[in-house]
């Protein structure tokens, strides 16, 4: 196995600030990937060496990774390892963000609430989402998030137990489903809609919110290979929350 080259992380040009240090492990797989080091579809190094080369815990590498997944610029299948993305389709890919992230990154405190959590048999609509047949189990949970004590958003959330087996052991107060499922089965695809929409009554008795009060909602559906993991639907009282993005042509 060659040997990494990689400053290491805790080191900075004279007068320049520090970076964190999964920022440099990010930094180092970037420009690995940017000069063709890792072609397409090839192994990138492993968590473990990764590690080693930077003296840095598994949860820092995890973190890097896991943000070039969510870039596009890698995918991680589990048991196998890091591989090279193709680039190409990049700068259209659809960017999913943990929501706990982002409320800590505004510097405030997240806090879920897990109203459901089961196995069901799938109803006919859903299992033509998830490529089930009707009356197959299926993993069902309905989340609250919170920022600073406020609902901002419920999240119901079907998932395909092969792709998944262990979803519904997992504590979601303590790391959320889109978390967890980005580390477990990461995804290939997502096809997503966005609308304004109203809430169901126990969309809104969790949210706090009127019937008739005007929501933002996103139903989502992510793809591994061919292979459906999960499809959601996320609402955000619209009074608490705005999607925000940019583009640079």
């Amino acid at each position: 196995m060659a040997t990494l080259l990689a400053t290491p992380p805790y080191r900075s040009a004279a007068g320049a600030p520090a970076r964190a240090p999964y920022a440099q492990v990010k930094a180092f797989l970037k420009q690995g990937l940017s000069s063709g080091r890792w072609p397409p579809e090839s192994l990138m190094p492993s968590e473990s060496e990764l590690v080693t080369q930077f003296g840095v815990s598994r949860m820092t590498v995890t973190r890097a990774l896991r943000e070039l997944q969510s870039e596009g610029l890698v995918h991680r299948v589990q048991g196998m390892g890091t591989y090279a993305a193709h680039l190409a389709p990049v700068s259209s890919s659809l960017t999913i963000r943990d929501l706990h992230e982002e409320i800590v990154a505004r510097g405030h405190q997240h806090h879920a609430a897990v109203h459901l959590s089961r196995q069901e048999a799938c109803s006919a609509t859903i299992a033509g989402r998830l490529g089930l047949a009707a009356g197959d189990p299926v993993f069902h949970t309905q989340i609250v998030h919170h920022e600073n004590g406020v609902p901002l958003q419920c999240e119901d959330r079907f998932v395909n137990p092969a792709c998944a087996p262990d979803y519904l052991k997992t504590d979601f107060t303590r790391i959320t489903p889109t978390n967890y499922l980005l580390s477990v089965a990461p995804l290939w695809e997502a096809q997503y809609a966005i609308e304004a929409g109203t809430p169901t009554a126990r969309e809104a008795r969790l949210l706090g919110i009127g019937r008739s009060d005007p929501c933002l909602v996103i139903v989502r559906r992510t793809v591994n290979r061919g292979v459906p993991i999960t499809l959601v639907r996320l609402v955000h009282p619209g009074t608490r929350y705005r999607l925000e993005g940019q583009f640079t042509p």
